[in-house]
């Protein structure tokens, strides 16, 4: 799966670790994220579409 969190995260003028403290996980858990190297949790995916404001299929698709 793909993402554009680090775009998003960019617009919302957020650093990884802001992201990380405010989703409560750690600034590697966003950075694998990013990179497309872990695919988030259900919760986690909903979590960060609320933060960042967007519905969770415009964060992350195929």
């Amino acid at each position: 799966m793909k993402n554009n969190i680090k775009q998003l995260r960019k617009e919302a003028g957020l650093r990884q670790e802001d992201l990380a403290r405010k989703l409560g996980v750690s600034r590697q858990t966003i950075i694998a994220i990013e990179n497309n190297k872990y695919n988030p949790s259900l919760e986690l995916a909903m979590k960060t579409a609320r933060l960042l404001g967007r519905p969770v299929e415009e964060i992350f698709y195929f």
